[in-house]
């Protein structure tokens, strides 16, 4: 592999999500406020929820919530207002 061909495409295609969509929303349970490294290159633009309740915890009324908050943001992916 020559490094003049190395390119966004080229790295996706070594990712284990390679083909998949890039998530619209990531839910994180028990508080954390981090990803803990959790697909960083997939999740760019991906809306992040935090949840304080653990996931054995987790329930419809959780993610009904969770999708309310989505459903409330504004998604520029990157551009400005």
């Amino acid at each position: 592999l020559d490094i003049a061909d190395i390119n966004e495409v080229c790295f996706e295609d070594y990712l284990d999500t390679k083909g998949m969509p890039e998530p619209d929303l990531l839910i994180r349970t028990s508080g954390e406020m981090r990803t803990s490294n959790f697909l960083p290159w997939q999740l760019s633009y991906t809306e992040f929820y935090f949840a304080s309740c653990l996931w054995p915890d987790f329930n419809t009324k959780e993610l009904d919530k969770a999708i309310d908050a989505f459903n409330e943001r504004q998604r520029r992916f990157g551009k400005s207002e």
